[in-house]
């Protein structure tokens, strides 16, 4: 049961949307609204928040928006709304608008080039079957090996990754499964910065993450007024105002914005 009484910071965010005409829910994907499984393109959301996303996204009164590491359109078919919501994939190097149109932010020469020597390097490892290969990024995924593949793959991809990080620009993202390869920017942080810049002054805005990727945009969003929460079984230093444990307190948080920004149920 979501105990608003023992989260004053949610209590009086709740207040604030209950009074507000508009708002805005920012949430990541995986790990947040799915739970992860080994195989990422069967990773679809906890039963009913389909729905719910469906009813806040028709109600006219919160702009919701999704903010991933995957690409957009896989955000998009596996979240399953109709309308979909705004959408941006990549860490926020791409822009999916529910109209279809798409926008990719520019990537720098020398950083195309890393992620290209990244790619290399794996194909050589023979890690190739475990890489995925983004327009802004590079990950390998070992999620479903046992616990001792997962080590070496893991040092392995270290051994390739980290030279390549310490280039200006680059960063090395570790995910529940997985480490990325990509450039510093755009990543979830100066997304959730865009869409605030874009809400008009005083519009409750709130950000739902579960891993270190979403850290970026907790702490993007410190000291705004905005809510930032913690989606994830179990709880772990983070810089979000509250703590949610998934699915139930999100669904009970997701009927509780219904509630209190008006939309039908």
């Amino acid at each position: 049961m979501l105990d608003v009484e023992r989260k004053p910071g949610l209590r009086r965010f709740l207040d604030e949307l209950s009074r507000s005409t508009h708002s805005a829910l920012a949430l990541d994907y995986d790990g947040t609204l799915a739970p992860f499984r080994i195989d990422r393109f069967q990773a679809y959301p906890y039963p009913g928040v389909t729905e719910r996303i469906r009813l806040l996204t028709v109600s006219g009164r919160t702009r919701v928006v999704m903010v991933s590491g995957r690409r957009a359109e896989e955000v998009r078919d596996l979240l399953g709304v109709t309308p979909p919501p705004e959408i941006w994939g990549q860490h926020g190097g791409q822009r999916l608008y529910p109209d279809g149109r798409s926008e990719m932010v520019a990537m720098k020469e020398a950083d195309r080039a890393t992620l290209e020597e990244a790619k290399n390097r794996l194909r050589a490892e023979g890690m190739e079957h475990l890489t995925e290969l983004k327009p802004q990024g590079v990950a390998v995924h070992w999620r479903g090996l046992s616990a001792k593949n997962a080590e070496g793959i893991g040092a392995r991809v270290r051994d390739v990754f980290v030279p390549l990080a310490d280039r200006p620009g680059m960063s090395l993202l570790e995910f529940d499964g997985g480490l990325e390869l990509r450039p510093n920017e755009p990543n979830k942080g100066s997304a959730i910065a865009a869409v605030r810049r874009e809400l008009p002054e005083g519009t409750p805005l709130a950000f739902l993450g579960d891993d270190t990727t979403d850290e970026d945009a907790f702490r993007a969003l410190h000291g705004t007024g905005a809510l930032t929460a913690l989606v994830r079984t179990q709880w772990r230093q983070t810089s979000a105002d509250v703590w949610l444990r998934p699915p139930e307190e999100l669904l009970e948080f997701l009927d509780a914005w219904l509630a209190q920004a008006g939309g039908a149920q």
